[in-house]
């Protein structure tokens, strides 16, 4: 797939010429898939009884961990084995630069603070602190191992590739360090995957859904938000999604299996 230089290249063209609808739509298909996801396989495994969910999460989890590792592993792969890759992210982002009104930048300088390390260590210590207050030692200590731990991975990520940035952002949003993965972007799908997580284990049920729309919405809009102030290229921003999704269907299945036992 990576090999066909001439496809990809016009596919970032492409892609760079229309990146704020195109956006819109990712969005949107995102979450009509969440909505309808919850309603076709959820209702069922839930009359189905507790083995059926128990099944279905599973599928859900070994799912989701082997499709984030795998499209990992092919932009991996892509990055060290020659330039190619690079020539496709800087074509995007030149033509998003081209293509992108200044007015929109202040938006996603907004939405990308809501996974700056700041917030997310605030977030990670407040959360931590309901959660044993509420007497959930058990998810407290799940929620502390999936933000802490997902940061760590990602800082050993950026270390091995030693990736530098564009080197045409805007000055919006700060960003040191290494490129490769998007730490904001692993960040903001395993906390605000987390908390959705959380909801569905302590919240009322009405609340269960619009907290995974929420959720979606929240890590999508921080990712894209690093592709819009140019701190980042494409392909970190989908490594650092993909990254975070694996971390975080290992944390959750890893809660899973230790509730399970604790019970059994």
């Amino acid at each position: 797939m990576l090999t066909d230089a001439k496809w990809l290249a016009q596919a970032a063209f492409w892609a760079g010429q229309h990146a704020l609808p195109l956006s819109l739509v990712l969005l949107t298909l995102l979450l009509a898939s969440t909505w309808a996801g919850w309603w076709l396989l959820w209702p069922s495994a839930r009359m189905s009884g507790p083995r059926a969910q128990k099944t279905l999460l599973t599928a859900l989890g070994i799912t989701t961990l082997l499709l984030g590792a795998s499209v990992f592993t092919v932009l991996a792969k892509a990055l060290l084995m020659g330039p190619e890759l690079g020539r496709v992210d800087q074509l995007f982002t030149d033509t998003l630069l081209a293509h992108v009104p200044p007015s929109a930048l202040p938006v996603f300088a907004l939405l990308t603070h809501l996974a700056d390390t700041a917030v997310l260590t605030g977030l990670g210590i407040g959360v931590a602190v309901a959660l044993v207050s509420w007497r959930q030692p058990g998810l407290a200590l799940a929620w502390v191992a999936a933000v802490g731990g997902n940061s760590l991975l990602n800082v050993s990520l950026k270390q091995v590739f030693a990736r530098t940035r564009p080197l045409d952002a805007d000055g919006l949003a700060l960003a040191p360090g290494f490129s490769f993965p998007s730490g904001h972007s692993s960040g903001a799908v395993v906390a605000y995957g987390m908390l959705a997580y959380l909801a569905l284990k302590l919240l009322p049920p009405r609340w269960h859904l619009p907290a995974l729309l929420t959720a979606v919405t929240i890590a999508f809009s921080v990712c894209v938000s690093r592709l819009f102030l140019r701190v980042h290229f494409a392909s970190d921003v989908l490594a650092g999604c993909m990254s975070g999704t694996v971390w975080l269907a290992l944390c959750i299945m890893g809660v899973e299996l230790l509730r399970r036992s604790a019970k059994g």
